[in-house]
């Protein structure tokens, strides 16, 4: 098994000691992808839908060095502190993944990383 570790010099830096994505054959896993802005660092402003967003540009950019895109991914998690915006974030998510669905779970959790109000991983598949 030999692993491949590339990063988008434009996504956010990760904030722990973990690769934001690891190529492994054809599969690429996707570190949870929190809605921060790549040049200050910090969570955007704005409630949910800007930080849906931001989570999932953040999850697109991170594929970009594999040469690979939204329909490559064949399975998403999305972790809300508040599962009341699950019809907000089913929104914004269909803008990104509007046909042949990845499988999916969401599920609510009691707290992020940097107090977000979401977490998007994934895996995708070359």
């Amino acid at each position: 098994m030999q692993k491949e570790i590339l990063v988008n010099p434009k996504s956010p830096k990760a904030i722990g000691p973990y690769s934001t994505a690891v190529k492994i054959d054809r599969f690429v896993f996707l570190s949870g992808q929190l809605p921060i802005d790549a040049k200050t660092g910090e969570i955007v402003p704005g409630g949910i839908e800007k930080q849906a967003r931001k989570s999932l540009d953040n999850l697109m950019a991170a594929l970009k060095p594999y040469q690979l895109e939204a329909n490559h991914i064949v399975k998403v998690t999305i972790f809300l502190k508040n599962l009341d915006h699950f019809a907000s974030v089913n929104q914004i998510y269909g803008e990104y993944f509007n046909s042949d669905f990845p499988a999916r779970s969401c599920v609510q959790v009691v707290k992020l990383p940097k107090d977000a109000d979401i977490e998007i991983e994934a895996i995708a598949y070359q």
